[in-house]
């Protein structure tokens, strides 16, 4: 794609996200999230492939379904109680109907079923954007509008956090392993959300930097299913010897950044009184550290087979930063020490 084209589309994400941010009214927030969707469609379909284009497509009609949701709702509660502004929604009619619809938009369960499909259709670096990047305008609205529906976010975070590590288990293709994998963060984060909202930001920002270097990682090595990590030890073995720490830290394991928010949220869901919420939370976590270590152990613990049947892939020169992946790995293993004065800063 051209690069001026492609800058465009970028800023167009930018901006789109930005009005989104900074918007009190239900009108412009819904204008944000459309300029965010239409700017990310032309990237997911720059690559000239059907498996590229039917994602697109599928992407595309999940969106339109939310953001027409999303227009209704508003509509409603406009119609209900004279009001545009976002922190009016007080109705619960119009306030499930705008929770659902930013389920939707962010693959919670149980309207996840587009996002693995999507995922798998695209090249990391889109895939990376619709990880991460995607998921921050809704978040934000999820946030004003949170402490009015804390049964239905209850619901949709155990929903996402337990079909996010079920489904991910019998998976061999790694970007749908990612997708389920980003269904279980999100339910992590709408789990505690009606309680500290603080702490879904912190969970937020650490599975942004997790997923930043495993996506960055995978693309170094260019491997889309389990089978081609075997290859990878050959070409970066640096980089594949930390590859299972970023893993383990995405699946919660002590001392590694990713069980800092997991610790707290089950922390804070016992001062709530919700002890079996919490027990059902950390056997999920179970789950999603299986394919973790599914992954880890293709990597770091088995051997390409060396016979006249196999080749290995050739070892090309990489054009990828280093920089931007050194420091999200470092920051997705060592930041756990922080915990103490994250804990402070949560309870100013």
């Amino acid at each position: 794609m051209n690069p001026l084209i492609t800058t465009i589309l970028l800023t167009g994400l930018g901006l789109g996200t930005t009005i989104t941010f900074a918007s009190s009214h239900w009108l412009l927030a819904w204008v944000g999230l459309e300029i965010n969707t239409l700017a990310i469609i032309p990237l997911m379909a720059q690559r000239h492939h059907p498996r590229a284009i039917e994602a697109t497509t599928k992407y595309f009609l999940a969106q339109t379904a939310a953001a027409a949701m999303f227009l209704f709702a508003g509509t409603t509660n406009a119609w209900i109680t004279g009001e545009w502004d976002i922190q009016q929604m007080t109705h619960p009619l119009p306030t499930t109907m705008i929770t659902l619809a930013l389920a939707l938009k962010i693959g919670l369960a149980p309207l996840h079923s587009w996002l693995p499909e999507v995922l798998q259709g695209l090249e990391l670096t889109t895939g990376l954007i619709l990880s991460t990047w995607q998921k921050l305008a809704p978040l934000i609205i999820l946030l004003q509008i949170q402490p009015t529906n804390t049964n239905l976010l209850i619901i949709l975070g155990l929903l996402s956090t337990l079909i996010g590590g079920w489904a991910g288990l019998n998976q061999t293709q790694l970007r749908k392993i990612l997708a389920y994998s980003s269904i279980a963060h999100l339910g992590w984060m709408t789990l505690v959300l009606p309680f500290s909202p603080s702490l879904t930001f912190l969970t937020l920002i650490l599975y942004l930097i997790m997923t930043l270097s495993i996506f960055l990682m995978f693309k170094l090595n260019n491997a889309t299913n389990i089978n081609t990590l075997a290859t990878s030890w050959t070409k970066t073995p640096i980089i594949i010897s930390l590859s299972p720490l970023i893993l383990l830290s995405l699946g919660g394991l002590p001392p590694l950044s990713g069980f800092m928010p997991k610790w707290l949220i089950l922390n804070e869901l016992t001062k709530q009184e919700m002890g079996t919420l919490a027990t059902m939370a950390a056997l999920s976590a179970l789950l999603s550290l299986y394919f973790y270590l599914r992954l880890s152990y293709a990597m770091a613990l088995t051997m390409f087979p060396h016979n006249h049947t196999t080749s290995a892939p050739w070892r090309f020169t990489h054009s990828q930063l280093s920089l931007p992946l050194a420091t999200s790995t470092a920051l997705s293993i060592f930041l756990l020490p922080l915990t103490p004065p994250t804990i402070v800063l949560l309870s100013l």
